[in-house]
Parts: structure tokens; sequence; C-alpha cells
């Protein structure tokens, strides 16, 4: 790119920057599908030659309006997949940093809490969750360390919809890989986790429990009330995740209580 390529692309971007600034939230969402149709799936050297080296300014003020208006429901799904586009950006982990500096985390989790949140909204700020959680050991460490395990396994419990149910049990099953900080907080949530009502949630819970719980030297006496409860449901497709007791067998005379 030429020199004046470059200070005509430059000057695009803060036109744009402008555009955003001023705007009302009518301007932000035609300005944010437009953005959603052209940059999706681009890598993170795609997005900053697009945004001229300052795409990183972009995310701050997206990340900050959704901050702001989480709670109001404001054009919330529209902005999570615009974060999306930076999130999951490959070629360089610069925008995750960013976003968590920034609070990121913690907002995503705010908005599983909130109980106005739409079903398809906690759906896509579990994705987004999942996209830290698959970053690595220390962004699984950092959705533990806010709390992530009790707001991930409560959304799991209450949700009325396979997406949603689907969505928090990849989040859960991803944070007990290559997390050993926090195996046994995990393995305690999905415990308390076994009697939720659902059960597709019981059956999600059980894969994933079968797996943590095959890596423990011992068994948390917690366990058995919860596995003699499910195990008297009259669903099948709970029942088929009978191999849970095949592993719970070698750690019968090893149960612990704490």
């Amino acid at each position: 790119m030429s020199t004046q390529e470059e200070q005509a692309n430059i000057g695009k971007v803060l036109s744009f920057l402008r555009e955003w600034d001023r705007g009302d939230r009518t301007v932000r969402s035609r300005m944010l599908n437009t953005f959603l149709s052209q940059n999706t799936g681009k890598t993170f050297y795609e997005l900053e030659l697009e945004f001229a080296q300052v795409a990183s300014l972009f995310l701050a003020r997206l990340t900050t309006w959704m901050r702001l208006t989480y709670m109001f429901g404001t054009f919330l799904g529209l902005q999570l997949k615009a974060i999306g586009i930076f999130l999951s950006a490959s070629g360089h982990d610069q925008y995750l940093m960013e976003f968590l500096a920034d609070g990121g985390v913690l907002t995503l989790l705010d908005i599983l809490n909130h109980t106005e949140t739409k079903e398809e909204e906690k759906s896509e700020a579990l994705h987004l969750l999942l996209t830290v959680s698959n970053a690595g050991r220390k962004y699984k460490e950092i959705i533990c360390e806010s709390h992530g395990v009790k707001a991930i396994a409560e959304c799991l419990a209450k949700s009325n919809t396979d997406e949603t149910q689907e969505a928090a049990w990849a989040l859960l099953e991803s944070l007990s890989h290559g997390n050993p900080k926090y195996q046994n907080q995990i393995y305690k949530g999905l415990i308390a986790l076994m009697t939720c009502t659902s059960p597709q949630a019981q059956q999600l819970v059980l894969h994933t429990l079968h797996t943590v719980q095959s890596k423990m030297k011992t068994a948390h006496h917690s366990i058995v009330d919860p596995l003699l409860y499910m195990l008297r449901s009259l669903h099948l497709e709970v029942h088929n995740q009978g191999k849970l007791r095949k592993c719970l067998k070698p750690h019968g005379d090893k149960l612990v209580t704490d």
C-alpha cells in the first residue's frame, strides 16, 4: 500500500470513528451490520489493515457501549456478534487481551446473570466465553477467578432452550480441560448440577462429569445422593450415561468430605 493509499485509509477510519462517536443507537446498529457483513472471518492482520492499525480503538468503543447498555437490551446480540469478530480473529491474541483488560469477561458473565437477557443473547455470550477459554490455560483461569463456573452452571440449569444449554455445557467442558488450578471447583459445580430438572442438562453434565471424575484420585462424598437421584430418573437418555457408576467404582472406598 502506497503512502497516499495509507493516508486515505487513515482518513476513512477516522471518519468511521467520528460517525460512531456522534451517532445514536440507530446509526451504530447500521454501522455494526455493515461491519459484520464486511469483516466476518477476517484475521487479526486483515482487520489491522482494514482499520489502519487502530482497530483496537473501535473494539474499545464497542466494548464500552455494550457494558453501558446491556441491561437495556440495546442491540446486545449485534454487539456480541461484532465483538466475536475481534475475539475470533486468528493470528494474534491482542484483541482478546484488550477485551479482558477492559473487563470483558465480567461483562459477559453479568449478561448471563441478568434476568432480562434473552436466550439467544446468552448463547452468544457463552460462545464468546468459549472463545476466551479455548485460547489457553491463563484465559480459563481468568473466567474461573471471576466466579464464572457458578454463573455458567446456573445458566445451564435454568435455561429453557437446547442451544443455550449446549453452549453452557461446551464452555464447562472446555474449562474442565487443561485447567488444574480450578479442576476441583469445576468438579463440585458439575456435582451441584446433577439435580437440575432438565433431562438434557443432566445428560450433558454427566458426560463431562464422567471425564472429570476419571482424573480425580478420589470421589467427593456429595456426589452420592445426586447420583442416586439421577439413577431414579425416568428419562432413558439420562440412564444412558450410567457409565458414571463405572467411573466411581475405583473410588468407592475413597470418598472425601471436603
